[in-house]
């Protein structure tokens, strides 16, 4: 698929019914294949941090996750179908691994995060394989010790939850040294997973509202949610 780019960042055409697909194709081959997951404030970061930038540009597969992203392509008529979030993504690749018994690495939040969210995937996937576990406070000098624990755990997906940028430049860094097949960058899906934050209601997930939703449980998010009318801004005015 032909990526839609959007103010340089290249996003993949894609629906949520195309993934399993995908998935079955990546987790066969021998290389690692990295999936990023945009949305308006990680576009509008990347425009001054070009290390955010060449991560995107190098990925395998770019989400549309945010509606902004959607609506842009609306006004310019660019071709982006609907939005695919990473955490359903990530439940589609977890669905996918627990039918197929893939193995699966959980890296970021706090600790004992990881390991609650690890639980509780366990209880949705009865079965599924958690080959390895570790929180995202580590320093980068550490980043050759956590790829052997990774590639030491014969991980087949790799779930990165160290927030953006860093899981992204992380991602593309590392990613010719693991030996895993996927490398995804989710940024506070274990959050979810572990109960520690809760996704919105499924009403403001299906109209896209989740940003708002969040706004309203946590009003000081209201400087990070301007981002959204400038990168529109943008967009109608390039």
């Amino acid at each position: 698929m032909k990526p839609v780019e959007i103010m340089g960042v290249p996003i993949t055409p894609i629906t949520r019914h195309q993934i399993p697909e995908i998935i079955a194709d990546y987790l066969e081959e021998t290389q690692c294949r990295s999936i990023m997951t945009p949305n308006p404030e990680m576009v509008m970061a990347a425009q001054k941090h070009d290390g955010l930038m060449d991560a995107l540009k190098s990925s395998d597969l770019v989400l549309p996750d945010g509606i902004g992203l959607i609506i842009a392509s609306k006004i310019k008529k660019m071709g982006l179908k609907e939005r695919v979030t990473g955490i359903d993504t990530m439940d589609q690749i977890l669905y996918y691994c627990h039918q197929t018994e893939k193995r699966v690495f959980l890296l970021g939040s706090k600790p004992g995060v990881a390991e609650q969210a690890a639980t509780n995937i366990k209880e949705k996937y009865s079965g599924i394989q958690i080959a390895g576990i570790h929180h995202g406070y580590f320093d980068n000098d550490d980043s050759a010790h956590m790829i052997q624990m990774i590639n030491q755990s014969h991980a087949d997906v790799l779930f990165a939850g160290l927030g953006f940028p860093r899981q992204e430049i992380w991602i593309q860094q590392q990613r010719g040294e693991l030996k895993c097949k996927i490398a995804m960058g989710i940024g506070g899906s274990l959050d979810v997973y572990a109960g520690v934050a809760k996704r919105a209601p499924l009403a403001f997930q299906k109209v896209g509202l989740e940003w708002f939703y969040r706004l309203m449980k946590e009003p000081w998010r209201i400087k990070r949610m301007t981002v959204l009318p400038q990168f529109l801004w943008k967009i109608i005015w390039k």
